[in-house]
């Protein structure tokens, strides 16, 4: 079948399993991966694994996009206002996360370094869209709340960074295994980062510049997506880091120009089908007959990730001497795992070789639907407990 065919199924598929699952008060990207499940190699086959390889375009395309509107978050001004505690909350609570999940699958799994490196690097990304759904359904408010809200706007950020150091220090590892040195392993990473950071930083002028010359809604758009498409063919090519690059556009535009928020809300218009395509596909790539070989992995790595975001933010509510509330309940919230986790698990797919990267998108894959369904639950009960929610809404 011809590839529009296979992008047609999955936005009908992806659509109608989300506006069913709706109904049970669960959130779209639910839906959209048991749609992309069901419809996929591993269920009806609708679309088969050759089909699923094609769509891997969207699924770039996608990443770009979600890159770029988390770097809008890097605005130098807006992370002064939120003040120095919500920023130590975040590493806290993204790098706990981050290092329980790398140490335990080095030393109680005896899982490989470069395996253990890149899935720690993913438990730090948190899906803000299942909290925010609960904090406006019951019209949630109170100090939790307001920490939470600037915490979740940051942790994507922060993971794509650490997901950025832990794949090239992976890859220096699987490239040089009989002949490892600290050059390799630390410089030529932290070059590739660099490297991929001026790169966004460059397009992030020119995209800054061409935003101002666009006249009308329909110019800048095609602007803004010349540029990115630009930036990550350009990081693909040169083997560097597409996501942090395409990061590093956003953020640089914010910061030049931080009024250009038009910048951000075009592409936002014009990005629900490519999500809702990405989304599906990520389902329609689960292969359920990895789930039985990684199956105990994949349910350690849901209950340490969860420590150690509550840990995490436990410390770093502590440290910076926020109220009890916070330190007690932030961690319960930051629970759910979707969007860039499911980018960063593709990425991990198609950057490292098999078994590790197969490996570790059917982990997250699999954690991503117990996230989302058990997240909103554990977030309103959070809440409650705070006394942010009024019980009886």
């Amino acid at each position: 079948m011809h590839m529009l065919f296979y992008i047609a199924i999955v936005l009908f598929a992806g659509m109608f399993f989300a506006k069913i699952l709706a109904k049970f008060k669960l959130p779209n990207v639910t839906g959209y991966l048991i749609a992309g499940l069901i419809i996929g190699p591993s269920i009806l086959g609708i679309i088969p694994k050759e089909g699923a390889d094609k769509l891997s375009i969207i699924s770039e395309a996608a990443l770009s996009f979600i890159a770029y509107s988390i770097g809008s978050e890097f605005n130098i001004e807006n992370l002064k206002n939120v003040g120095k505690g919500v920023i130590v909350i975040t590493i806290f609570e993204a790098l706990t996360a981050v290092a329980l999940v790398d140490m335990s699958m080095i030393f109680i799994f005896k899982q490989s370094v470069p395996f253990s490196l890149v899935l720690g690097a993913i438990a730090a990304a948190t899906a803000p869209a299942a909290t925010l759904m609960v904090i406006r359904q019951y019209k949630a408010k109170g100090p939790v709340v307001n920490t939470l809200l600037p915490v979740v706007a940051m942790d994507d950020a922060v993971g794509i960074i650490a997901f950025g150091i832990s794949t090239t220090i992976a890859k220096a590892i699987l490239n040089n295994s009989t002949n490892i040195s600290v050059f390799k392993i630390i410089f030529i990473p932290l070059l590739e980062i660099f490297f991929a950071l001026l790169l966004g930083f460059i397009m992030g002028i020119i995209l800054t510049y061409l935003s101002k010359k666009a006249r009308g809604e329909d110019s800048l758009l095609s602007i803004i997506i010349a540029v990115l498409f630009a930036t990550t063919g350009i990081a693909i090519r040169f083997e560097l880091s597409s996501l942090l690059a395409c990061m590093m556009v956003g953020a640089t535009l914010i910061n030049i120009d931080p009024n250009n928020k038009r910048a951000f809300t075009t592409v936002e218009r014009f990005t629900p089908p490519v999500l809702i395509s990405f989304f599906t596909i990520a389902g329609v790539q689960l292969d359920l007959s990895i789930l039985k070989d990684v199956g105990f992995l994949g349910i350690a790595y849901v209950i340490i990730r969860v420590a150690g975001k509550m840990l995490g933010a436990y410390l770093g509510a502590r440290i910076s001497k926020f109220p009890s509330t916070v330190q007690k309940y932030l961690g319960y919230t930051l629970i759910p795992q979707a969007g860039v986790a499911i980018g960063l698990s593709m990425v991990a797919q198609n950057t490292l070789p098999d078994p590790y990267g197969v490996r570790i998108r059917t982990i997250v894959l699999a954690g991503t639907v117990i996230y989302e369904l058990v997240g909103p639950m554990i977030t309103k009960m959070a809440l409650i407990k705070a006394g942010e929610i009024q019980v009886g809404k």
